[in-house]
């Protein structure tokens, strides 16, 4: 008789590394890089109704990333969870667990929906938009249809994350592929609807456009037209991702028991997920201070900090979709018991990003103007060039350390040990960032160069901090609970992990 979890296993505990490694990151990858094209399809769209619509979605999403970060930290409990009981074989638990991270994630949507949807209007007021302005009106009705829509949103990102921890990266990037189209074709009809909506004239249909607005009248919902394009895009892509999930066609086949929650089950979920919600709750937090932080130096300054971010988002995709490889290959490998194959792993990923970002760094730091350059124009261009440029020459040379912190934590992630990762990202990374970015802007006037020069220091720190706990190797000892680091092929299982 067949054991699925083993067979799927055997793909990532056995053999050369970088193979699996490289299979899982490609397709994370492209599905990043699909989110960041469903995020400019917005833009676009929205930008066409003036500065206004464009200020609201800006208002909008940092309040919007909180609250899924909440979501997300609980989901990577789905995924380490699955792929450890896949590494050990175990097929009678690998639907309990998946389902009860279903079902208690589902709740907590519902939650953060109520929350977000009752005080959107405090929370946008928190970071900026003054209430009674045009700006604030239009934040408060896209926030609070986004909130609506959470329980899909959620929906979605628990099924990236419990088909991850199997070791299934390309069925989600089909997913978000779909979810992306739609979006693309729902944005400009809910955006614009039958006027200034130029998809008609693109093919052809300009007459058809004309009739149909003279029989509707349907000018399009403005900025709530984007969030509702969003809305139903996140709900056809976690209706389908439960279809695959409870119909079987996915490796793992959930069964409407496993909805109902237990609650050990659901103490180890909080457990393991909890921390990493706190985590990526930080980074959030974190990005609103140094904004903020930030913006008592100027407005060019912000803009440039603005092009910046954007620019290292787009060169960090392959470590982010490498972290989360590492996560399921560690996984899957401390669950079989293969424990120095786990340690191995992060040097192999270490190595592979480390060699790209030596030179990924270093073009950048030569190209520096010119890479800003392709993000602005006009009047105030060379100010915020200069501040640019300034930038990415400080913090391009810290993304080798960077990515390797990312590769430990990728780690520690995968073996259960969120705690660890938590008190590394909330001290050692945002901590630092946030009180040298204080310390450097307004104590010693650095300026924007202080901000700076603090999120590269707050790079090095948390490298140093991840490589300590690392090299203690009591991340492994979490999931294996025997002592032992350097059992290379050991087939015994780990203690209960959910």
């Amino acid at each position: 008789m067949t054991n699925p979890a083993s067979d799927q296993s055997s793909r990532f505990t056995e053999g050369a590394i970088i193979w699996p490694l490289l299979t899982l990151a490609g397709p994370l990858t492209a599905t990043q890089l699909l989110q960041v094209a469903y995020n400019l399809t917005d833009t676009y769209w929205v930008g066409r109704l003036g500065a206004e619509a464009v200020s609201a979605l800006s208002f909008s999403w940092p309040v919007v990333f909180l609250l899924i970060s909440l979501g997300g930290g609980m989901t990577n409990a789905g995924t380490i969870l699955v792929s450890q009981h896949v590494g050990a074989g175990n097929d009678d638990r690998l639907a309990h667990v998946a389902g009860q991270t279903i079902a208690f994630v589902g709740l907590l949507s519902v939650g953060v929906s109520v929350f977000g949807f009752t005080f959107a209007p405090q929370l946008l007021g928190l970071i900026g938009a003054t209430p009674g302005t045009t700006i604030h009106e239009l934040a408060v009705t896209y926030l609070r249809i986004i909130v609506l829509g959470m329980p899909f949103t959620f929906g979605f990102y628990v099924f990236m994350a419990l088909l991850r921890g199997w070791g299934d990266t390309k069925t989600p990037m089909y997913l978000m592929a779909l979810t992306v189209g739609l979006n693309i074709l729902l944005d400009p009809f809910f955006v614009l609807g039958f006027t200034g909506n130029p998809l008609f004239g693109w093919v052809g249909l300009g007459d058809l456009q004309g009739w149909l607005y003279a029989r509707t009248g349907f000018a399009g919902f403005g900025v709530a037209g984007a969030a509702v394009a969003t809305v139903l895009s996140r709900a056809v892509a976690a209706v389908v991702g439960l279809w695959l999930l409870f119909g079987g066609r996915v490796g793992l086949h959930l069964a409407v028991d496993d909805l109902l929650l237990q609650s050990e089950t659901v103490r180890k979920i909080v457990g393991i997920g909890g921390p990493g919600a706190i985590d990526q709750s930080t980074q959030s937090i974190a990005a609103i201070v140094m904004t903020a932080l930030v913006a008592t130096v100027g407005t060019d300054a912000v803009a440039a900090y603005g092009i910046g971010n954007r620019f290292v988002s787009l060169v960090w995709l392959p470590t982010v979709a490498m972290g989360m490889s590492v996560e399921t290959v560690v996984g899957q490998n401390l669950g079989g018991g293969h424990r120095d194959r786990a340690r191995r792993t992060v040097y192999v990923a270490i190595a592979i990003l480390g060699t790209a970002f030596l030179v990924a760094s270093g073009l950048t730091v030569w190209f520096a103007r010119p890479i800003v350059g392709l993000f602005i124009t006009g009047p105030e261009a060379d100010r915020i060039i200069a501040y640019g440029a300034t930038f990415l020459r400080i913090v391009a040379p810290t993304w080798v350390v960077m990515a390797s912190y990312h590769m430990m934590n990728g780690a520690f992630y995968g073996s259960g040990s969120t705690r660890m990762a938590m008190a590394i990202g909330v001290t050692a990374l945002w901590g630092v960032r946030a009180v040298a970015a204080v310390v450097l802007v307004v104590g010693f006037s650095l300026g924007a160069t202080g901000a700076w020069y603090a999120i590269a220091l707050s790079n090095v720190t948390a490298a140093i901090a991840g490589a300590v706990f690392f090299f203690r190797s009591s991340w492994l000892d979490n999931v294996l609970g025997d002592g032992s680091a350097d059992d290379a092929t050991s087939d015994s299982s780990p203690t209960d992990i959910g």
